[in-house]
């Protein structure tokens, strides 16, 4: 399910709904979609263009106020932080990343390495040619 140019949520994941959102907005912050000082849509707006339950979205916005990347002016709204740390961030967008990968490889019988050779293929194909090499 996904919300037009902001949050993707799907219902068939594993990770629980509001851990969906917190690293969606994580994913936001470390490719500047989101930046320091702006604001995260109202937990009323998110949890209907998501179709989840408020409770849902609130969750996930007091988690990420918890680890310091949002945080809430009452009556305003909730904001991205604006002493966030992008590394520390991206860190664990590719925590995240890698252990979804790894775990779905061996869910399928596919070994470490071989999820290692097919990303590395993955990454020839897929990959823009460098303007250096032409």
């Amino acid at each position: 399910m996904s919300t037009p140019g902001r949050f993707l949520v799907d219902p068939d994941d594993p990770r629980p709904l509001y851990v969906q959102i917190m690293d969606e907005v994580r994913r936001a912050v470390v490719t500047g979609a989101l930046e320091a000082g702006d604001a995260l849509p109202s937990v009323r707006e998110l949890s209907g263009e998501l179709r989840l339950n408020p409770n849902t979205v609130q969750q996930a916005y007091r988690e990420l106020e918890r680890d310091g990347l949002v945080f809430v002016r009452r009556g305003q709204g909730t904001f991205v932080a604006p002493s966030i740390e992008e590394d520390a961030v991206r860190a664990q967008v590719l925590r995240r990343l890698g252990d979804a990968a790894l775990r779905e490889a061996l869910r399928s019988g596919v070994t470490p390495s071989e999820l290692i050779h097919a990303i590395r293929q993955a990454e020839a194909r897929l990959s823009p040619p460098d303007p250096e090499d032409a």
